[in-house]
């Protein structure tokens, strides 16, 4: 039969605001009363080690996956709004012959992104550099054009 011996566990020192609040306050012993009458020392928060079981893990290559990194590291995307709008004939032909110019450069592009490459130039622009680009697009009606029938 083994015998426990009991030694006395050190407390925390108290902060000054638990020391102000309760002054007349018993320390706390850190052992208990045993129904039979003997002390008995609290159990500690230090656990055995269990036996280790024989479980299948996955390799650490599979663990550290780039697609698993890529998604902690990954920005969220903007969110984008679907709209429509009229454009006159010749300034579509124009958007038209970007595109057929972006192919030839080896850098095929699409009516979005050709409009939002010039959003991109306007916005680079001065005030007054701006206002000019302005004044040289004429104005029109906004709306769905009739159909002639």
């Amino acid at each position: 039969m083994t015998t426990i011996k009991m030694v006395p566990v050190p407390a925390a020192p108290e902060t000054p605001a638990k020391q102000k609040a309760t002054p007349s306050a018993p320390a706390k012993l850190p052992f208990s009363k045993v129904p039979n009458g003997k002390a008995a020392v609290k159990k500690s928060s230090v656990k055995k080690a269990a036996p280790k079981k024989a479980t299948a893990k996955a390799p650490l290559s599979k663990a550290f996956a780039p697609a698993k990194l890529e998604k902690a590291v990954k920005a969220k995307k903007p969110k984008l709004v679907r709209d429509s709008f009229t454009i006159p004939k010749a300034e579509y032909v124009a958007l038209d012959e970007l595109k057929q110019r972006a192919a030839k450069l080896t850098r095929p592009a699409k009516k979005s992104e050709l409009l939002r490459a010039g959003i991109k130039i306007l916005v680079a622009l001065s005030d007054a550099a701006f206002l000019t680009a302005l004044e040289q697009v004429p104005t029109i009606k906004t709306g769905r054009p009739t159909l002639k029938k």
